[in-house]
């Protein structure tokens, strides 16, 4: 039985989704399998999903929503059915576009698996030597921007929060995590960290230790991205409600110093 659920957040996929790269993939993935959501699509994704369940009845779920909700709400209930799975271990999410490619699922969960403290895996999308991280510049200097804002908001350094591919170890806070739907529709990333780390107290540095980044050997910018620069806009607004919704616990002198140190700078 597959111990990892990943949900994979669907809406007008139809026309590229790499169903090949994912069927390859579980083929030689049976630790893994996928729950795939149709966030309400008016194109032919609901069947392009059944025919690949049909496929792999023991790999691949599909949950179908009858309305367009969002990804975050996709991504919400897709987490709650995946937990409702006795033999669930891990539970993630992932981009349809695999933009992140499915190898690095078996990234993440060697994270878990050498860090057995670690609660939260995020993918991150860090241009180094020896990665291939492919990123419109534009969307490359806004996220650094916004990454700032989203670590002052989230009280912890972070280098990437929207990276679309993120494992977590399956406790008795993840449900917990998930009960209500997110007040953000485009940036229910940050809402979902803020969710775990105000589950986890007020000492935000032992909740660190909780999370970890993983820097993405590879990473593609995929034509056809439903995201636009603009957006930046009407993301940055949601950070504001975040930080007003999750407020981070008064910093002591020393950790204020040690944030403002520590913080990704654009």
């Amino acid at each position: 039985m597959a111990q990892c659920v990943i949900v994979v957040p669907c809406y007008n996929e139809a026309s590229r989704l790499n169903t090949a790269e994912f069927r390859n993939y579980l083929a030689r993935a049976p630790h893994v399998s996928m729950l795939f959501v149709n966030d309400g699509s008016s194109d032919d994704t609901l069947a392009v999903l059944q025919r690949m369940q049909a496929a792999l009845p023991e790999q691949v779920e599909v949950l179908d929503m009858a309305k367009n909700s969002g990804k975050g709400e996709a991504v919400r209930l897709g987490l709650l059915q995946a937990l409702e799975r006795k033999d669930a271990v891990y539970a993630g999410f992932w981009d349809a576009d695999l933009a992140t490619p499915l190898s690095a699922i078996d990234d993440l969960l060697n994270v878990c698996l050498a860090e057995p403290n670690v609660e939260m895996v995020l993918a991150s999308r860090v241009k180094l030597l020896g990665r291939e991280i492919e990123r419109l510049a534009v969307r490359h200097y806004l996220g650094r921007v916004f990454a700032t804002c989203a670590s002052l908001v989230l009280s912890i350094p972070v280098y990437d929060t929207q990276c679309g591919a993120k494992l977590f170890r399956v406790t008795p806070k993840l449900p917990e995590m998930l009960q209500k739907p997110f007040c953000s529709r485009w940036i229910f990333d940050v809402e979902l960290i803020a969710r775990f780390l105000q589950l986890h107290g007020p000492d935000r540095q032992k909740a660190r230790g909780l999370i970890y980044e993983f820097p993405l050997f590879r990473w593609t910018d995929v034509p056809g991205s439903k995201v636009r620069p603009r957006d930046f806009f009407i993301a940055m607004a949601e950070l504001w409600t975040i930080w007003r919704t999750y407020p981070p616990p008064k910093p002591t002198a020393k950790a204020d110093s040690a944030m403002a140190a520590e913080t990704p700078k654009p």
